[in-house]
């Protein structure tokens, strides 16, 4: 796989891993555990799957800042980023809010401006423009 497929084609594979709802989730070499909280039915044993969603966001704007930032040479310190989000209601979208943290030493115009570039992190466009699904069911013999 070439660096331009990675970037435009992303596989994540999840697989149950206990009784419950807890599943290992595999990307590239690296494994993580999804699960459900206790009172959906979990075993609380990681994030659950729309933690995951503001993880994304989160991680993705704080990165897409910093490499911003170093690009341009300039030094801005730490930066946290929080989400929090409301997932869609019947009539009401999802909503997002994201808290940028910044030094208070960071000049007003590198403020202003990382604000800006935060919107264009590679999760939050995704989130804000068009999605298409395709499902489809292949049936395997599943090893226990």
């Amino acid at each position: 796989m070439t660096d331009s497929d990675r970037l435009t084609r992303m596989k994540a594979t999840a697989r149950r891993d206990g009784t419950t709802f807890r599943h290992s989730v595999h990307v590239r070499e690296h494994q993580l555990t999804v699960d459900e909280t206790l009172d959906q039915g979990g075993e609380d044993t990681g994030p659950d799957p729309q933690e995951l969603l503001a993880v994304s966001l989160a991680s993705c704007t704080a990165i897409t800042m910093e490499m911003y930032a170093a690009r341009k040479g300039w030094d801005i310190g730490h930066v946290e980023v929080a989400v929090e989000f409301t997932p869609a209601e019947r009539g009401c979208p999802t909503k997002f809010e994201l808290i940028i943290r910044l030094p208070d030493d960071v000049p007003e115009e590198q403020a202003e401006r990382l604000r800006v570039i935060a919107a264009k992190c590679p999760v939050h466009r995704t989130l804000d423009g068009e999605v298409m699904f395709q499902e489809r069911v292949e049936r395997v013999h599943m090893a226990a």
